[in-house]
């Protein structure tokens, strides 16, 4: 009889689950046969959306991608609240499902009951960890080599094989050329690579410090992350890879104001500064670019807003991801298969609710060229995330800042080798501008900091 007592939670949260998966499942149903897929059953929902008008369909695709996370967010909501009513936690057994709640929720695994549920990992006690020995200059230049070489291979080749995959036509067996359209699925790809890395990465080195975080709160970033990443690939739809590579770089202005919103932070005024120089030579290097397939008013104000939607969701998982980090004090590693592992989950249960993985396998079956690509293109994205950690662990931000600035200049050269994109003087003063911005702004940043050492050091010690 207690046991069936103790049966009945488990019970009510895997019918949240089910309940809601089949309410999902019935409005996308819905939502088929309203774009005229009762005419076929055989016509996934993600074909349906991408036959909608080429300038418009994105608008569309973006609903029935958010449509598809809800499928991870309602029942994970229903859940939440059951547990908070139910005091669940507190007199529930310890089931598998128990476990994987308590993770979710609290943080805590099921022997760590008896700390408190409020601690972080920045209030206790760290292990002893061995100070690694000095390098000399040879062994530092050699480290330097290795992250500059890393990254720059890494991402460098993530670019090209982005612009292509997005913008050119593979052959298949018959010799028929077609584009590959469902930005979701790389995403998908690439995130589930990222997160077997870390998680393999963690499993062989594991780090000395313990995690506490709710996996829950990894949530936020995870969505942002995918939605960021999902704009950011739509975006070459409609505007050429410089033309996205130097806006990344003006990504500092809206994470300036989510800091400003989020963390009420204060500037300098040499930051103001820069961020208005690169505003400046992004609005040059747009008046001096030019790409006759994606001229028309409507592609370039939809590039515009799409990757003006890449900065806000990527500014916001910055800041939200440095939040945690002063919370719960995790590694770098931590945070990179935490937020990989939801958003593996969320693009995953989109995907699988619109029917994108049967498009997506059966164009890679049909065009092996594809496939190589994306494997690639998400080994880049994965080892790029790893060298990303370890360059600034070992060198600070500073420089990887000075290396990824480098990393985005060649990157632009490169695309505009390889894929023929035309820029005129104007354009190349525009990058000049943001790169310049960028440099300055280090600078500055390097500068202010000495400053304040200086003065710290030259401070009169108070009397005891």
């Amino acid at each position: 009889m207690e046991v069936s007592k103790m049966s009945v939670p488990e019970l009510v949260i895997c019918s949240f689950i089910v309940v809601s998966l089949l309410v999902i499942h019935f409005f996308s149903d819905l939502l088929r046969a309203s774009l005229g897929g009762h005419y076929s059953q055989d016509v996934t929902l993600s074909h349906l959306v991408e036959a909608q008008s080429s300038d418009y369909a994105w608008l569309l695709k973006l609903l029935v991608n958010c449509f598809g996370y809800s499928c991870v967010f309602v029942p994970g909501y229903l859940i939440y609240k059951y547990v908070a009513r139910t005091n669940y936690l507190e007199r529930g057994n310890k089931t598998c499902l128990y476990r994987a709640v308590n993770m979710c929720i609290t943080g805590n695994s099921s022997y760590d009951q008896l700390e408190p549920l409020g601690s972080s990992p920045a209030d206790k006690e760290r292990p002893a960890v061995s100070t690694p020995p000095k390098r000399t200059s040879s062994q530092e230049a050699v480290q330097l080599m290795w992250c500059f070489g890393g990254l720059m291979v890494s991402y460098l080749t993530w670019g090209v094989l982005q612009e292509k995959i997005m913008t050119q036509h593979y052959l298949n067996f018959a010799g028929e050329s077609s584009k590959f359209k469902d930005s979701q699925f790389l995403v998908f790809a690439n995130r589930l690579l990222a997160f077997l890395v870390a998680l393999v990465y963690l499993q062989w080195q594991p780090s000395p410090v313990r995690h506490r975080a709710p996996l829950y709160k990894y949530s936020y970033a995870s969505f942002s992350n995918i939605m960021s990443a999902w704009f950011q690939y739509e975006a070459l739809k409609f505007v050429n890879f410089p033309t996205q590579v130097l806006a990344k770089s003006c990504k500092i202005i809206p994470v300036m104001l989510m800091g400003k919103i989020m963390s009420k932070a204060k500037y300098e005024t040499y930051e103001y500064a820069t961020a208005l120089l690169i505003s400046l030579g992004m609005i040059f290097f747009l008046g001096g670019s030019s790409d006759s397939s994606k001229a028309s008013g409507v592609t370039t104000l939809t590039g515009i807003f799409l990757l003006s939607m890449y900065m806000v969701f990527d500014s916001f998982t910055a800041n939200w991801q440095g939040s945690l980090f002063k919370s719960y004090g995790m590694t770098s590693l931590q945070m990179m298969c935490g937020v990989n592992l939801f958003s593996s989950i969320f693009t995953g249960a989109s995907l699988s609710m619109q029917g994108g993985f049967m498009d997506s396998l059966a164009f890679a079956t049909e065009h092996p060229k594809f496939v190589f690509d994306m494997v690639v293109l998400s080994i880049c994205s994965a080892v790029g995330q790893l060298f990303i950690y370890h360059t600034i662990d070992v060198f600070g931000p500073v420089v990887f800042t000075i290396i990824m600035t480098l990393r985005q200049a060649v990157a632009i050269m490169l695309s505009c080798f390889i894929y023929q994109h035309s820029i005129s003087v104007l354009g190349f003063f525009g990058v000049l501008i943001v790169f310049v911005a960028i440099f300055l702004r280090v600078y500055c940043n390097q500068r202010m900091r000495a400053l304040r050492k200086r003065a710290e050091a030259n401070k009169p010690k108070m009397a005891v």
